[in-house]
């Protein structure tokens, strides 16, 4: 049996028992007309509800119409019925440069076509699941309409999944399309021939393909052209060319009594197309061209420049109203984000700065060369607003001077708090062997002494220096690791003398003393997992939280990735080839034709407990990857499927009515009847408008 043909008027026919019981009942006991008529229909205390899906008794063009010349499509209901958000959820193929005027009104939906119509070409018009009853919201189900320009409907179909790249998470309302055309420039030059949009779950089909070879895209079309024309537009592609297929297949379908029983299974025979497992996994590319994104002065003593990607050659600032002679340039790794430091005090309760700033830039063509931008930067607090407040601070000591003085005391006159460098230490109190130490700075330093840092172990009683390396974080400004051979179940104790760092502003550190323990083996657990038809390639294995964010991360060494010192908890895993070896992952670039860097997920959660060691083996490609990632990290949740809801059978329950068995074939017959009369309604309104349009013509 075809499939569309079950997904149409047949499968509304075959209606679930408690609607065929419902409606029988009550025609029944009140007649047919006054079902048809009930104002109340769906209340409590109105009659039984209505949970009969709307069907489709007429179209114009006829659906799967051939040699079809208009623009105008109407498709006719034997209801009332709404369309949910038809710009978002109904997709025409091919695809419509000129947007579709798509309206519901009463029983129709009318689909106005704006662009012209190709020759010999299969249109669909897609609803997916957003046509429903207009009162109680009863789901048509999947429904496409189908039309030809030429001599024959073209009836072929290929599904599959988009994920994102780096999570594998599903991509919902992203587009996906095919070419004819195996060119590599033609996602770039040419619209969609074909084109479909991935639901909540990132499940995609396109329907209506001729037979023959394909290549399948996806993109997150910003400006409604159907390639792929700016780089800021997710996508997704592969090598691979699909070849259209079908067969005839049988698959299970429950009906079900209510939302708790099952009525009935009942094997259904429908054609099978393929391929139905295609999985794209879609990513943004680095957006390389640079522009100035903006300026700001947080602090009295900086301020920043931002862009939106880095360039080695630094801006140049062309003061207008101070000496930048005085300025200290800190620049982060991607050298995107620019701060300067004003030493001299004099700059620093100056409010405004004005200056010129010079830099490469990304023009219209493309291409860097030198812009200039003039900037006017202001702190959020001016230096009068920093004045009233020590002001304010000056009085309050007076104040309080004053009443101590009246009681007999001296407090003496107002003295300047105390401003040293204060170091901001990133250690707990309880570390991790595989761990180590961070500190950051406030501001840059003019000296760093590490002779006067110290690091101590306890053995039984007495402390020993304890080895350690103290260098600069290369990705954080101002940032330093302090390595050092952690030893479990070892007390440490760091000490760094008074004046070891001094920043630019005079400010030297007061003595400091941090405590703290390396825990014990007995505290964690080990994993090692095996990673099988993964050898030859670089491989990173990453050990995850439940949040999906990254716990630990190892490179898979001859082919096993080795996690040691683990916190007893649940964990899940994934990993990436490393296509270029530098230990992170790595988007893709299309005019480079590199996809993203391939990701995997292991399906299972693996639970680790205290003095442990766990060993497993994964198979990376044994599994698709649209069913890899496990359900407890997918984000993006598939949205609940739109069901009738059985409301009556509960009713009959409660009013002590038993649910007759042999009502199938009589409800058969008033659905058939109920159709017939409203096919006849439909033709005599056709025929009543041909004989209008003749009489006008003559």
């Amino acid at each position: 049996m075809d499939e569309k043909k079950h997904n149409g008027t047949d499968r509304h026919a075959l209606m679930g028992r408690v609607t065929r019981w419902a409606l029988l009942a009550a025609m029944v006991v009140q007649s047919s007309l006054l079902i048809l008529s009930c104002a109340k229909m769906g209340q409590p205390d109105g009659g039984w509800y209505d949970e009969t899906p709307p069907y489709v008794v007429g179209a114009s063009p006829a659906e799967r119409g051939t040699n079809v010349k208009a623009k105008k499509v109407s498709i006719i209901f034997n209801e009332f019925i709404k369309i949910d958000n038809p710009t978002e959820n109904v997709v025409v193929s091919p695809p419509q440069l000129e947007m579709p005027e798509i309206k519901a009104s009463g029983k129709k939906i009318v689909v106005q076509l704006n662009d012209s119509l190709k020759a010999n070409t299969t249109y669909t018009i897609d609803f997916s699941d957003a046509i429903s009853d207009f009162t109680e919201n009863n789901p048509l189900g999947n429904y496409t309409y189908s039309f030809s320009t030429g001599d024959r409907i073209d009836t072929m179909e290929v599904s599959g999944y988009v994920l994102g790249a780096r999570n594998l998470e599903p991509v919902q309302g992203i587009l996906v399309g095919l070419y004819d055309n195996l060119s590599d420039t033609v996602f770039t030059h040419e619209p969609f021939l074909r084109v479909a949009r991935t639901d909540s779950r990132g499940h995609f089909v396109i329907k209506g393909i001729a037979n023959g070879n394909y290549r399948v895209y996806a993109l997150k079309d910003m400006d409604g052209d159907y390639k792929f024309s700016q780089k800021s537009e997710q996508i997704a592609f592969n090598e691979q060319v699909v070849t259209t297929t079908c067969k005839p297949d049988v698959r299970p379908d429950t009906i079900w009594r209510d939302s708790l029983f099952i009525d009935s299974i009942r094997q259904v025979h429908y054609t099978h197309f393929f391929p139905d497992d295609i999985v794209l996994r879609a990513f943004n590319e680095v957006l390389t061209s640079r522009a100035f994104l903006k300026a700001e002065r947080p602090e009295p003593n900086r301020f920043s420049v931002f862009f939106t990607y880095g360039h080695d050659e630094l801006p140049e600032i062309k003061a207008l109203n101070f000496d930048a002679e005085s300025l200290v340039v800190e620049s982060n790794l991607k050298k995107d984000s620019i701060t300067y430091w004003l030493r001299d005090s004099a700059l620093i309760n100056q409010d405004t700065l004005r200056m010129e700033m010079t830099y490469m830039g990304t023009d219209t063509t493309g291409v860097l060369a030198k812009m200039t931008e003039e900037l006017e930067l202001m702190p959020k607090e001016t230096y009068e607003k920093r004045q009233k407040k020590k002001q304010k601070e000056i009085d309050d000591w007076n104040k309080k001077a004053e009443k101590a003085k009246k009681k007999g005391q001296d407090l003496g006159p107002y003295k300047e708090p105390e401003n040293p460098l204060r170091i901001e230490f990133f250690m707990p109190s309880e570390m991790d062997p595989d761990k180590n130490i961070t500190v950051r700075m406030p501001a840059p330093l003019v000296k760093a002494d590490t002779a006067g840092i110290h690091l101590y172990a306890k053995h039984d009683t007495l402390w020993y220096d304890s080895p350690f390396i103290f260098q600069p974080v290369e990705s954080a400004p101002r940032t330093f690791r302090l390595l050092g051979e952690w030893r479990p179940g070892i007390e440490y104790s760091l000490e760094i003398d008074s004046a070891s760092f001094v920043n630019i502003y005079g400010q030297a550190n007061k003595a400091e003393k941090k405590g703290f323990k390396v825990r014990s083996t007995d505290e964690y657990s080990s994993l090692l997992m095996t990673i099988n038809n993964m050898s030859g390639k670089k491989v990173i294995a990453q050990l995850l939280d439940k949040n999906d964010s990254t716990y630990k991360s190892v490179p898979v060494v001859d082919g096993v990735a080795e996690f040691f010192y683990v916190n007893p908890g649940t964990y899940y895993m994934r990993c990436f080839e490393d296509f270029n070896d530098n230990g992170i992952w790595d988007t893709g670039d299309y005019d480079a034709r590199r996809n993203a860097e391939t990701v995997y997920y292991y399906s299972k959660s693996i639970e680790c407990r205290a003095k442990r060691d766990i060993v497993l083996s994964w198979n990376p490609l044994a599994i698709n990857a649209s069913k890899q990632k496990p359900a407890e990290l997918i984000k993006q949740k598939g949205d609940k499927a739109k069901t009738v809801r059985s409301r009556n059978y509960d009713r009959a329950q409660k009013l002590g009515i038993d649910m007759p068995d042999n009502l199938d074939k009589a409800a058969r017959k008033l659905k058939k009847k109920e159709a017939k009369l409203a096919q006849k309604q439909l033709k005599q309104q056709k025929q009543t408008q041909q004989t209008t349009t003749n009489t006008q013509e003559q």
